[in-house]
């Protein structure tokens, strides 16, 4: 391991923590929950008693007070495995909880996230909409206050990972929703966000999404508000002012999709390696071939390359503040495509048995493809380089 990955001893421990808990507890259930679509709830709950569900929560809350570092070593590790289950985790640790923990008020935090870093209440978040994605202030969701002070919901939210936690279509415990409070003087839409919780009147699953290429081990639903009330104190931070937190916890959150890339990268590095030295042809090791190494040596040298930029990047970003979008688009682009390379890779130099659920990889690489789109797609990170680089040049030279 080297100090980027592990740069203190708590961080090593960690690591060696959810490694061991992946390899006993996570990796035997990866092939049964895929097949079947769905959410492993109950092992979701034993990671509140290991401390992640709160990871870079503070400790007066339930959670562990760590930092982005070892959030990064958490979604590698688990998704080394199941990525689905990992994704599962990082909607709610990073999505939900880390963004309560940042921006809620004092009362939001002390309610509810002793609650969601337990694992008693599963949380997500809810931007996407069937007509607008990557063009957040395009949706259509509103919020308006009644004579009473309470805000009306009203929309549909598409894609949510974490929506429902089971197949009766049960909706997540409590939801971070966006929605539109109005306009502006320039006529730009104000954004505004919501704690939903289970329970609230006009809240409800719309449908549970099924048949998905990858990601089959978290569920993905569609959020209805339907004249949902949602009290006062319920709103968080200012009305319009949705835009600052929200870029904030992109950063994070599109690291530690690239740490899942990581962990898919690594896993499928594993299977290839370890097949071209098993496998005969000709009399010989197939890893002995050109061809076998060309795919082995170059998933490495990828592999490696994306290890070191995530780690970079997570020692650098602080918790709460924004300023690192360059470098957070960097890795998720760059990690993203790379790991879907590797375990293309992987599948050609395992031949049939890649391509067979047994042998993990194919899996691996049906969830790697999701990680281009979810969180930003590739288009969106290019766009925010380039546009950060022309008001910033001097970072290339830093």
């Amino acid at each position: 391991m080297d100090d980027l990955a592990n740069p203190s001893e708590e961080h090593q421990m960690l690591r060696e923590m959810i490694r061991d808990f992946t390899q006993e507890f996570v990796e035997p259930q990866a092939h049964e929950y895929d097949k079947k679509e769905q959410f492993n709830i109950e092992l979701f709950r034993e990671l509140g008693e290991l401390g992640l569900l709160g990871i870079t929560v503070p400790e007066e809350y339930g959670g562990s007070g760590l930092d982005a570092v070892a959030a990064t070593i958490a979604h590698e590790e688990l998704s080394y495995s199941d990525a689905g289950f990992g994704l599962a985790y990082l909607a709610h640790s990073m999505l939900f909880v880390n963004n309560l923990a940042q921006n809620g008020s004092e009362e939001q935090k002390a309610r509810i996230l002793p609650k969601v870093c337990s694992g008693e209440w599963v949380g997500a978040m809810a931007m996407s909409e069937p007509d607008a994605g990557t063009d957040v202030l395009g949706l259509s969701t509103t919020a308006e206050q009644d004579s009473e002070g309470n805000w009306v919901l009203n929309g549909r939210k598409m894609w949510i990972t974490n929506g429902c936690i089971d197949d009766e279509g049960t909706p997540a415990d409590v939801v971070w929703v966006y929605a539109r409070t109005g306009y502006d003087d320039k006529g730009r839409a104000k954004l505004s966000t919501f704690l939903v919780e289970n329970g609230m009147s006009g809240y409800s699953v719309g449908q549970k999404i099924f048949d998905k290429t990858g990601m089959r081990a978290s569920n993905t639903a569609e959020l209805v508000f339907d004249d949902c009330i949602v009290p006062a104190g319920n709103l968080v931070g200012e009305e319009g002012g949705s835009l600052i937190h929200m870029m904030g916890n992109l950063e994070i959150e599109r690291l530690t999709l690239a740490a899942m890339s990581l962990g898919i990268a690594r896993r499928c590095l594993h299977e290839m390696n370890k097949y071209a030295s098993e496998r005969e042809a000709f009399g010989v090791q197939i890893r002995s071939f050109g061809q076998m190494q060309r795919h082995i040596a170059e998933s490495w040298a990828k592999y490696r390359a994306m290890r070191a930029y995530i780690y970079d990047t997570a020692n650098n970003i602080k918790l709460g503040s924004a300023g690192q979008r360059l470098d957070s688009d960097g890795v998720k682009l760059f990690a993203t495509t790379a790991a879907k390379e590797i375990a293309d890779a992987a599948i050609q130099v395992m031949g049939g048995y890649g391509y067979v659920a047994e042998y993990h990889v194919e899996r691996l690489w049906r969830d790697s493809k999701l990680l281009e789109i979810g969180g930003g797609t590739l288009e969106s990170h290019q766009k925010n380089i380039t546009r950060d680089l022309a008001k910033n040049g001097e970072a290339i030279n830093r």
